[in-house]
């Protein structure tokens, strides 16, 4: 156990035959529950798993893939039967060091948050050896997320070296998070929806021999459906259904004045075109909306950053020697 709390890791591994073991062997004695899912791989993974003697791996093999999603998913409902109290993900390619792990259980166990996340870019540095193209891919799908998710204080959405408390995931519809590549994404926004706290924990990277199987064509595509259903989906939910927020009626009403704006500029473009002069009046009609409708939108921006749900509200774990409840509300 972990300062009174039962730890399971989750590890989603697909075609880790040669990796699988060192990250069983290099797990902390802290960790209660080792959760192996093989997620249909066409290697000896599962082999490798069961030639390791360790006493707290659990192995499951999916017999279709269904991703590093559906995997970590399999593995969260696992850890729940178990019994664990807190689920941190491990990559079966062991990019990710298990001694960083204390940092990112104490913001759960101590701290009072409800999920706490790695962040490889907490220093400009970070960058240094990355190409070009690749930082501006990991600032822009950042900055994406944080509009999609309302977690404006997370950077690097797509670090999977999380830690989050049993209670929320109980809490969670695991079967509705995204199983692919946009799981990471997609939990945010999940996790948004119910004002889970959460925070970023400065963990550097670790790269070893493993190759890339992502293919852009196919994730860009899902990411950008992934982030524009979850954006609504969450405005929806939080500031309409269960509250009518004065964030709804902003983004409602500013989206709708600046659309129209657009709408009346694009046509005075052709009347001008077709030599009719613009009166005053036509000028205004465009730019009127557009001034207001954007005011109201970087109103809605900024009260929606105001609302980033980033205080601790879970009571800490107790010791098993100490008095008083083991777990938080």
């Amino acid at each position: 156990m972990y300062k009174g709390a039962r730890i399971a890791a989750v590890v989603p591994a697909y075609k880790e035959e040669l990796m699988i073991a060192r990250v069983i062997e290099t797990m902390p004695e802290y960790v209660d529950d080792i959760i192996i899912v093989d997620d249909c791989s066409p290697d000896d993974t599962s082999g490798a798993v069961a030639r390791v003697a360790d006493a707290r791996v659990t192995l499951i093999r999916h017999e279709v893939n269904q991703g590093v999603g559906g995997a970590i998913i399999t593995g969260h409902k696992a850890g729940i039967e178990l019994g664990s109290d807190v689920h941190v993900i491990m990559a079966g390619d062991a990019q990710m060091d298990p001694d960083y792990l204390p940092a990112l259980l104490d913001r759960v166990t101590d701290d009072g948050y409800g999920f706490s996340k790695a962040n490889r870019f907490y220093s400009p540095e970070s960058f240094d050896g990355m190409p070009r193209y690749r930082v501006f891919g990991n600032i822009t799908l950042s900055f994406m997320t944080k509009l999609a998710s309302g977690y404006w204080n997370l950077f690097d959405p797509q670090n999977g070296y999380t830690a989050v408390r049993t209670e929320v995931l109980r809490r969670l519809p695991l079967d509705r998070v995204a199983k692919r590549y946009s799981f990471e994404n997609d939990l945010l926004m999940h996790l948004n929806i119910l004002q889970v706290p959460a925070v970023d924990v400065p963990i550097p990277a670790v790269y070893g021999d493993e190759v890339s199987s992502i293919k852009l064509r196919n994730v860009v595509p899902e990411l950008i459906n992934r982030l524009t259903v979850g954006f609504w989906t969450r405005v929806w939910y939080r500031y309409v259904l269960w509250s009518f927020s004065p964030i709804a009626l902003l983004l409602f009403l500013g989206l709708a004045l600046f659309l129209f704006g657009i709408a009346v500029s694009i046509w005075m473009v052709f009347q001008i075109a077709a030599s009719v002069i613009a009166t005053a009046a036509t000028v205004m009609l465009a730019a009127l909306p557009l001034m207001i409708g954007t005011q109201m939108l970087i109103s809605a921006l900024q009260l929606d950053i105001q609302a980033t749900p980033s205080t601790p509200s879970y009571a800490p774990f107790r010791d098993a020697d100490e008095a008083g409840p083991k777990r938080g509300r």
